[in-house]
């Protein structure tokens, strides 16, 4: 059995080794802010680099730190959860009274609100309620996750990483060229010269943060940070997929009329040699999802090898929002194309920050982004508005 005496002399000490990293990681996470906030009048690019070079090494000071604190922080739980069994081995029959209560006064509640529930609000007894409604109590409720979009659209274009926040980016377009038959020992032909072109990045950064409240962070008795950090992460997803839809918004115009419209486009109007998608806007996506053939067959075919489930021609569709890839909701607007080809996300940098902010009595949760999102080939796809065919006769 393990001595109390020399369980609290551990804890003792692995708490003054706690209080010492949270000392230099909140000086370590000064010097980062500080350090961010000069990068804002940095004005050229040689400038950045002594400055980006610094925010690595305070980062990686700080990543090592978050480690051990989190270390020491588990330790302690595990020495602390010891030693409180250790001083439970005779608990007193109060304790045990109490703990017992406890446990009758939550099914009681439960009881309650199931009984609530089951006669349509006549029973309101064994709980509270305020004003002819159920006031559930609090040690009953648990987080739910939202759901959230999950689509990712730098799965479908190209992504380069890059070093510098700008620069130039060659690329060569799709052709038709090919190689010419010439006899043996025959002198080589000069082949069609390819057709490179370059297009310009310039990087742009997105940031910001979200304050936390410490009591917040200690009364929950769910994961209030992790949950925080995800909604920065798909903040990030969001901005991203939003450049990237702004891209493909600007290809090719195309005006298109019923089912026989969008197989020109993807038939005659774009070139072979590109790996067509359909990127449609939900409207438009159950529009065709509802259209049927001749035959009275649906005209999107079901395929569990594709993310949204469905193919139209044998090439994958991809679904957003009204708003993403239109204006409003009830557009009926599409990519027909190439993303891949067509758009190209340059990738600087992206991370995700946590400090302590005394002032508050909380912690900052932050993230930022920094890329740009350019159209590469404006041959490999176009940006069509859908009508419907009108019915025979009509």
């Amino acid at each position: 059995m393990a001595n109390p005496v020399i369980l609290g002399s551990k804890i003792r000490m692995k708490r003054s080794a706690l209080e010492e990293v949270n000392s230099k990681l909140e000086d370590a996470k000064k010097r980062e802010e500080e350090v961010l906030k000069a990068i804002d009048d940095i004005e050229n690019e040689e400038d950045l680099a002594p400055v980006e070079k610094e925010v690595e090494e305070i980062q990686a000071e700080l990543e090592a730190k978050t480690k051990e604190k989190t270390e020491l922080e588990k330790e302690i739980e595990e020495l602390e959860a010891t030693l409180e069994a250790a001083n439970e081995k005779e608990p007193t029959n109060v304790e045990n009274e109490g703990d017992e209560r406890n446990m009758v006064d939550k099914k009681e509640m439960r009881e309650g609100i199931k009984g609530y529930v089951r006669s349509k609000g006549a029973t309101r007894d064994g709980f509270t309620s305020v004003e002819g409604g159920a006031l559930i109590p609090e040690e009953l409720l648990t987080p739910v996750k939202a759901p959230e979009d999950e689509i990712d659209l730098t799965k479908f274009v190209n992504v380069t990483k890059v070093n510098s926040g700008s620069g130039k980016y060659p690329v060569i377009k799709k052709s038709n060229s090919k190689m010419v038959a010439v006899a043996e020992l025959e002198k080589n032909p000069e082949l069609a010269k390819p057709n490179i072109s370059q297009v310009a990045y310039d990087i742009e950064t997105y940031r910001g943060y979200i304050p936390v409240s410490q009591e917040v962070i200690d009364d929950a008795n769910y994961d209030v940070v992790g949950m925080i950090a995800d909604e920065i992460k798909n903040q990030e997803l969001n901005t991203k997929n939003c450049a990237i839809a702004a891209a493909l918004k600007t290809a090719t115009a195309k005006d298109v009329t019923g089912v026989d419209g969008l197989k020109a486009v993807l038939n005659v109007e774009l070139k072979k040699v590109y790996a067509a998608k359909f990127i449609l806007s939900a409207s438009l996506f159950n529009e065709l999802d509802t259209t049927k053939d001749l035959n009275g067959r649906y005209l999107l075919q079901d395929d569990i090898t594709v993310e949204s489930g469905k193919k139209l021609f044998g090439k994958e569709v991809v679904v957003l929002d009204d708003d993403m890839i239109g204006t409003d909701s009830g557009d009926l607007v599409g990519f027909i194309g190439d993303p891949k080809a067509f758009a190209t996300v340059f990738d600087r940098k992206s991370a995700s920050v946590k400090w302590v902010d005394n002032d508050v009595y909380g912690q900052l949760l932050a993230g930022f982004v920094r890329f740009d999102a350019e159209v590469t080939d404006t041959d490999a796809g176009f940006y069509v508005t859908y009508t419907p065919e009108s019915p025979a006769g009509a």
